[in-house]
Formats: structure tokens, C-alpha cells, sequence
């Protein structure tokens, strides 16, 4: 099965220490809650303080920042980053390559393209099932870099 624990040392060379969620076997920080019935990519990491729903699933290449709130039934596509503070509600679809900013929220049932970026302290989707598309994106969404 492999360890359980593992330590990243950044390019400051803090190491920060990891455990292996059971379900998809990614990276989570001890400080963090993710629900035994989310699913954390292998290559996924998810930073402390943040949350995670049950049955949501995070990709491979993706990153929860700190303090960040994932719903329930939340799909997350694969080099996705969530911003800290950012969440994301139940049941919302965010595409490949997405990029959510510090402090932003997104509706419960929203839907965020591929590559496209939400701005810091975005408020996305007054209505459930909103849909952000590069034809549709409101001022201040653009593709990400």
C-alpha cells in the first residue's frame, strides 16, 4: 500500500508533512478535513485548514489552498488550484485548468469551463447551475495563464 505519511520540502525548504487520503491516495494535510468518500487524486494535494465534501473528486495535478471549502458532490478537474479562502459549492463542475481566486465563491451547482481564471473575492453564480464559458464570462473572468 505504501506510506501513509509523507514530507515536502518547498523551494524555502519548509517541509510540510502530508498524510495519503485512503481514497485516491493524494496528499492532505493533517490540519485539513476531507470526507472518507471524497476522492483525492494521487498527484492532488489539499492544504490545512481546507475542507472537502463527501463524494467530491479532486484530479490529478489539482491543489486545494488553505482554508478553502469544497461541497459535497463537487467535480474538480485535473491542474485545477482553488484559492485560500475560496469555496465552492455543492455539486459545482469546475473544468481542467481553472483557476479559483483568494476569497472567491461559487454557487452551489456552478460550472467553470476549462481554463478559464475567477478573479479574488468573485461572487459566481447568484442562481444554482450557473455556467461560466469563455463566450459567457462575466467581467473580470478570463482564460488562465
Amino acid at each position: 500500500m505504501g506510506r501513509v505519511n509523507e514530507e515536502v520540502e518547498i523551494e524555502t525548504g519548509i517541509i510540510t508533512r502530508y498524510r495519503r487520503h485512503p481514497n485516491g491516495r493524494g496528499l492532505v494535510s493533517p490540519s485539513a478535513r476531507v470526507h472518507p468518500e471524497a476522492f483525492v487524486s494521487r498527484t492532488a494535494y489539499v492544504e490545512s485548514g481546507a475542507r472537502v465534501g463527501a463524494e467530491a473528486w479532486i484530479g490529478p495535478g489539482s491543489w486545494i489552498d488553505q482554508d478553502a471549502v469544497i461541497g459535497s458532490h463537487v467535480f474538480i478537474g485535473q491542474n485545477v488550484h482553488v484559492g485560500a479562502d475560496a469555496v465552492v459549492g455543492s455539486a459545482a463542475r469546475l473544468g481542467s485548468y481553472v483557476r479559483i481566486g483568494r476569497g472567491a465563491r461559487l454557487s452551489p451547482g456552478a460550472v467553470v469551463e476549462r481554463d478559464l481564471r475567477v478573479p479574488d473575492n468573485a461572487v459566481i453564480g447568484a442562481a444554482p447551475r450557473t455556467r461560466l464559458s469563455p463566450g459567457s464570462a462575466p467581467a473580470g473572468v478570463a482564460h488562465a495563464a
